[in-house]
């Protein structure tokens, strides 16, 4: 894996951007896994004041030689320290990104989907002769896509880009985002992966980060693993301001998502145990996957080895309590947001935290993305497991964490 990441690092060749001193303004979005973040996370960064990733800052972890897998004294999601801080730096400033009301130039487009595809496909794009031919059929594509006389919707030339690299293995377009896949859903069998499926699409309504944008600009960041990280951001960014936004969602909501991501085919691929010589045995899903023995999905928190054994709707529940726990239990001072309001009021809850950090107002937000889902948002979908999910809430730790949150006991009261 070592040898791969150095290949992976070599073809990205990220240049040098020594502005971790420059950042004023960072906020931190801390939540648990299935939890809305990734919609919110999108929906906030259509304001201009934001700079965003694509995705999560995970692979980029591993990429600087960070996380659980590549640091040998990282037993969890939770970082022991923070190795190569300027390399991780590197690789935040090149992905981040500001909304913008042009398209990006053809040649970045080219560039930014290079280098995303290095860290979902590295085994098939990490060598100098494969990542040639991507970059061929990339600016092809991407010719295609920009030059007509017509231009295509960003899905739309997002498509025609995956079409054209994945035009003998489309199956693999299955695992996108979003993205309209031969539906094959084949069990996510790669060698190796950085980033975690559903994979993102760079949006090219979008401008790269630049050294001023270092100074005046949000730096926006969110990834359900950070709850159990506290001052990751304030050493990376030391002379900056950081804010935490805690967003909530119930239990019941959570869980019945991460069950289902858990059973997906095709996404929330998030550690492979058997780099760590760790053989999975979970109830209703090791013995049900495929790939059930071998792959982790979502945040792993660190005291995951107590659950390898234990029942999907356990380590789910688990997952979700590890997150809101720590969060709470660190004592960091964070503003707090319910998911289900953001859901109720999508611009009033932006323009609430454009007010909160000083902002002028957000422009019009248009319909919300959706981000992330294995199935069409609908009130009342974790009620198919309530059976399961209903003693859940009359344990203690659920119970007490659901009230500090600021969710009522009464199920009828849970969207």
């Amino acid at each position: 894996m070592e040898r791969l990441l150095a290949s992976v690092n070599a073809l990205r060749a990220v240049p040098c951007a020594p502005w971790r001193l420059r950042v004023r303004r960072v906020l931190v979005i801390l939540t648990s896994s299935r939890s809305g973040s990734s919609v919110f996370k999108d929906t906030l960064s259509r304001h201009p004041a934001f700079a965003a990733l694509d995705g999560e800052m995970e692979p980029l972890l591993a990429l600087s030689g960070n996380g659980f897998g590549h640091d040998r004294a990282c037993a969890s999601d939770a970082l022991a320290g923070l190795h190569n801080p300027d390399a991780l730096a590197d690789n935040i400033f090149d992905g981040l990104t500001v909304a913008s009301a042009q398209w990006a130039p053809r040649a970045e487009l080219e560039a930014r989907w290079c280098k995303r595809m290095l860290l979902q496909f590295p085994s098939l794009f990490a060598a100098p002769g494969p990542c040639a031919q991507l970059r061929r059929t990339l600016a092809e594509a991407l010719a295609e896509a920009c030059d007509g006389a017509l231009r295509p919707t960003p899905r739309q030339a997002a498509q025609t880009v995956l079409e054209r690299v994945f035009r003998h293995s489309s199956w693999r377009i299955d695992y996108y985002d979003g993205a309209a896949g031969p539906g094959q859903r084949r069990p996510f069998a790669e060698a190796a992966k950085l980033e975690e499926p559903p994979f993102v699409q760079p949006d090219p309504c979008r401008r790269r980060f630049t050294e001023d944008d270092a100074g005046a600009r949000v730096l926006l960041f969110k990834t359900p693993s950070d709850a159990y990280r506290p001052g990751l951001h304030q050493r990376l960014f030391p002379q900056a301001e950081v804010r935490y936004l805690h967003l909530t969602r119930g239990f019941a909501q959570s869980v019945n998502g991460l069950m289902d991501g858990w059973l997906s085919p095709t996404g929330f691929f998030a550690h492979d145990m058997a780099r760590a010589a760790v053989r999975l045995d979970i109830g209703g899903y090791s013995e049900q996957c495929a790939f059930g023995r071998r792959w982790w999905k979502f945040d792993l928190p660190p005291n995951w080895r107590d659950f390898t054994g234990a029942r999907l709707e356990e380590v789910c529940l688990n997952q979700w309590l590890s997150c809101h726990r720590s969060i709470l239990d660190s004592g960091v001072r964070a503003r707090r947001l319910a998911f289900e309001d953001f859901l109720a009021d999508p611009a009033g809850s932006v323009d609430a935290l454009a007010r909160w950090l000083d902002l002028d107002p957000a422009p019009a937000l248009g319909a919300l993305p959706l981000s992330m889902v294995t199935e069409a948002p609908a009130p009342g979908r974790w009620r198919k497991r309530a059976a399961l999910l209903l003693p859940m809430a009359r344990r203690t730790a659920v119970a007490r964490t659901m009230d500090e949150l600021g969710y009522r006991p009464d199920p009828e009261s849970w969207p």
